[in-house]
């Protein structure tokens, strides 16, 4: 199976990149861990922390964007203002929801984009993506 200090190193990679833009199934890997008898706790905190970082990233790429970036990549004026509009009215407590498949990534660099605030925004993010696999982890040992 693995080897465990690559298991680890590779939970912590495939979490980070999951928390991009790129499609990467880090639930899937956090499984297979669980089921060849990683420590479930260590699991938790690897996956939650490379996950937490990758949202920070989109944060920051976020908050070093350009609006002609946006355009170029195809977002459209409509889905700008849309953000600005949900930020402004939401704030830091998007980041809550930074875990969400797709969107979530949408909502870090929207939180950064927009200037929420950076502290609250980072606390939020981590928070989240600690309550996701936890889920996971537990409905992998108990269901």
């Amino acid at each position: 199976m693995f080897d465990i200090e690559v298991g680890y190193i590779g939970l912590f990679i495939t979490c980070f990149l999951a928390a991009t833009v790129l499609p990467v199934a880090s639930e899937l890997f956090l499984i297979g861990m669980l089921a060849a008898k990683y420590d479930p706790i260590l699991c938790l905190i690897v996956a939650s922390t490379g996950n937490t970082l990758g949202g920070w990233l989109n944060y920051a790429i976020g908050y070093l964007g350009n609006p002609k970036w946006l355009i170029k990549v195809g977002a459209t004026t409509e889905k700008i203002e849309k953000w600005q509009i949900k930020v402004n009215k939401y704030g830091a407590w998007l980041a809550l929801l930074s875990w969400l498949p797709f969107v979530g990534d949408i909502i870090g660099i929207a939180l950064g984009f927009f200037r929420a605030n950076i502290f609250v925004s980072f606390l939020f993010i981590g928070i989240g993506k600690f309550v996701r696999y936890g889920v996971i982890v537990l409905f992998a040992l108990y269901c």
